[in-house]
Parts: C-alpha cells; structure tokens; sequence
C-alpha cells in the first residue's frame, strides 16, 4: 500500500508547522491560476467526491461556477455520520489547516465570498481544532476576504445529506429539500417545489434568486491543496484511471485493530483489512458492508480493488470507505434488523413510505417474513427526497439473496443461528485500535427523540 499524503503523522500542531511541510502553497498558487484554471485543473485531476457518491469534483465545481442568480456560498461538508466512518474526524485531527486551505481554494474558484465548515456539536475535538487553524490562517491573511463560519449542528444522520445540511446552516431541522445545492443553495430566495423560500437576508438578490452552493466533504476538500500545488498529472499518477488519488479507509468491526488508514485507490480490501489486524484468531470474515448505503460483499469479494469501478463491479459500492466487518459468529437476520433500525429511527418522516416501510422490516419477529419483507422493500422509496429508503432497498436486498440460510433458519422458526449482540456502528471516538461505539443510538425513537 502506498503511503499517502492527507492523514500528517505526526498531526500538524500549528501554522507554522503546516507552513513548513509546504502548507498555504495552494491558496497561493490558486490567486497565480485564477478561478477558471483552477478548476480546470481539478477536472483534469479526475478528482471524485469521497462524501459517498463518488460525483466527479471539477464536474461539480464547474456547474456552481457558472450557474444561477444571486450569491455563491461553499459549504465543507464534515458532519460525519455515516455507520463506520471516522475519517472525516481522523482528518481534522491530522491536519485541519489543508481542511480550511482547501474550502478556501473552493471559494476562490467558484467566486464565494463566504463559506461554511459543518460539523456535528459532538465533535469537539474537531470543531476545536478547525476553529484554531482557520483563526491563525484568517490572521495570518492566508484567507483573503472570505468569511469563515463554523456550524454544529445535531446527531441526526440526515445532517450529512447535503440539502438537509443547508436547511441546518440556515437554523431549521435537517430535513431534506428536494433540490440539490447547486439549484437551490443557501438562503435562496427562489421557492422551490415542495418548499418555502426563506426571508432574503440584507443586501441578498431579491428577484428569484438560487444562490449556487458548493458543498464537498472535508476528505474531497482536504485534496485540494495538494491538486493544485503538485498538479493534475501527479494526482493521476496514483490510483486507478477512473478512481485517482487516495482514499481515507475506516475498518471496525470484527477486527483485531480497528482503525483509520490512507491507501492508494485500486488496493485490494483484503489487504485494507489485513492491516487492521484482519479476523480474530480462529475467525473467518462473512460479511463487509461499506457504510449502510452499499449492498454487502461477502469472503468471495474480499480481493476486489478499492475503486468506484471494481466495486460497483461486485454488486457493491465504495461509499465514504467506512467498512464494518463481521466474522462467521454474526447473524445476517440479526445485522439486517439492526441497519433497518437504524434507518427506521434516522428517516425524517418527510416521505410516509420511507418511514413506514424502513420501520416494519426493523420490526419483524423473530420468524424473518421474506414475502412481507420484499414487499415494503418494493414501496420504501416511492416519493423519496434523499437516498435513505434506497439504501434500505439495497442494503437488506442483498442480505436475502447473500446470506439465504441465515434467513431460512428464521423463516422455519428453527431460531437465529448466531445469537450474538449487534451493535450499531455509530462512531464516537477511534483512538488506537480502540473503538467507541454510541450506545445512546439504541434508545433512539423515530421521532429523534430518546428512551432513556
């Protein structure tokens, strides 16, 4: 595995210290580009979103660029959530300065003169860190004229999507819009389906204005500076030609080391895997899920290389690389039942049958009803505004037609041939090879609320 370049180890404690391993040469050589040079250059680099989605990020920037009335606004995108995830947070704490630099970069390209860096309140040790690098840059002079805020927002899931995040920014619920940013950003005063435009803020254009945002996760954010300085054809020189670059991989789970890891894209899982300790002793590797939004991949696919292609190739998806591994002691039924909850608890209730369909799979007894199942599978995303209730298609989809002895065991009532606990893979805190799970996400109730 190729070293990488955005996890600084040892982390960047100020500066000074981010200025002596060639930080601030990106703001820098971005103002000597220009703006249009400088997004050519980041879709010449192939550079793709490591939110999840996996969207080409010079696509992206172009289409803020030159699209819409009104004001333009950057939004960095570091309200982790994601099951398995902790990347995001392992960045920030690395180095938060290529964060800031590269929201700053963002801004210059796409004609901001404001931008925002979203986070959740929980993360303090984040928002600490961001708030210190962004404060000595500002200071320093390193960010121009660009107004800097940070926003800490809530525990919901939905906080990461990122029309739900701008109704966050914009001090509402996260409750998702049914355009996306770049047609309808922040405090936009052109109404939209489905939704009310807000009051125009001072001095904000009042005749049908979209105001264009650019939203990117930090990870996608953080490779900037780098892009820009060393350029596109280095950056295409590691990976794969559809998946350039690196990627920030998280492995927990059954797993002798969870942790955060830095590879080259196109490196096979197995060995992602491996150097997070691999199995137990003893254990063999069932199931890996990427995150809550891929089908699962099985021991079969463990050699599949770690890029959009491969993996889309294995039935499956790359996502925000958060992998939860399960050993051959862990139920199929019984994780299922644990995602669907989790997504079931997590919906907004904006899309009756997503709430509805995502709550009666999580509901089932303990004889698995594949045909009630498959049923609520069909309708879960009729009308859906965000990609949960797909994610429930695809997720528990794939389980059935993976793991079929696991559900027939239930569906004959012959019990669960596993029992064991399934925690949700809620991330609170990855610190060397120890893992902290949120134990508060099993006693929350559908209306975001909690059963203490």
């Amino acid at each position: 595995m190729a070293a990488g370049f955005l996890l600084s180890d040892p982390p960047v404690t100020s500066l000074d210290d981010y200025r002596g391993r060639g930080g601030g040469q990106g703001l820098a050589r971005a103002r000597q580009l220009g703006p249009s040079q400088v997004i050519e250059e980041v879709n010449l680099s192939g550079l793709r979103g490591r939110g999840g989605a996996g969207f080409r990020t010079g696509v992206k920037w172009a289409a803020v660029a030159r699209g819409g009335r009104g004001r333009r606004y950057v939004v960095c995108n570091a309200a982790e959530g994601e099951p398995g995830t902790f990347k995001d947070r392992a960045l920030m704490r690395a180095n938060p300065y290529q964060v800031v630099e590269g929201v700053a970069i963002a801004a210059l390209a796409v004609g901001a003169s404001e931008a925002f860096i979203a986070l959740k309140a929980s993360f303090t040790t984040e928002h600490r860190r961001i708030e210190d690098a962004a404060a000595e840059m500002a200071d320093a002079g390193l960010l121009g004229d660009l107004t800097l805020q940070l926003v800490a927002g809530p525990e919901e899931y939905l906080y990461g999507e990122e029309k739900a995040l701008l109704e966050v920014i914009e001090g509402n619920d996260p409750l998702p819009r049914w355009l996306p940013p770049y047609l309808h950003g922040l405090f936009a005063t052109a109404p939209q389906l489905g939704w009310q435009a807000h009051e125009p803020e001072p001095g904000a254009d009042t005749e049908g204005g979209s105001n264009p945002t650019l939203v990117n996760n930090a990870e996608t954010l953080s490779n900037i500076p780098h892009i820009v300085v060393r350029g596109a054809e280095w950056f295409r020189s590691l990976g794969t030609a559809a998946s350039p670059g690196t990627i920030v991989c998280t492995v927990v789970g059954d797993v002798v080391r969870p942790g955060v890891v830095e590879v080259e894209l196109g490196t096979p899982l197995r060995q992602v895997l491996d150097a997070c300790g691999g199995p137990h002793p003893g254990r063999a590797i069932r199931a890996v899920f990427s995150g809550v939004s891929n089908p699962v991949l099985t021991a079969s696919d463990l050699d599949t290389p770690l890029s959009y292609e491969a993996m889309e190739g294995a039935g499956s998806g790359l996502g925000a690389a958060g992998f939860i591994v399960y050993d051959d002691t862990a139920c199929m039924v019984e994780v299922g039942r644990m995602w669907s909850r989790f997504l079931a608890v997590e919906s907004c209730g904006q899309c009756p049958p997503c709430k509805y369909a995502t709550g009666e799979v999580a509901g089932l007894g303990d004889e698995a009803q594949v045909e009630r199942i498959s049923e609520r599978l069909l309708i879960v995303a009729d009308g859906n505004r965000c990609f949960l209730p797909v994610q429930e298609q695809r997720v528990i989809s794939s389980i059935l037609r993976r793991f079929p002895e696991d559900v027939v065991a239930h569906l004959e009532g012959r019990g669960c041939p596993r029992p064991r606990d399934i925690p949700v893979p809620k991330i609170v805190d990855l610190v060397d090879g120890s893992v902290v799970y949120d134990e508060r996400q099993a006693h929350k109730r559908p209306d975001w609320t909690y059963d203490e």
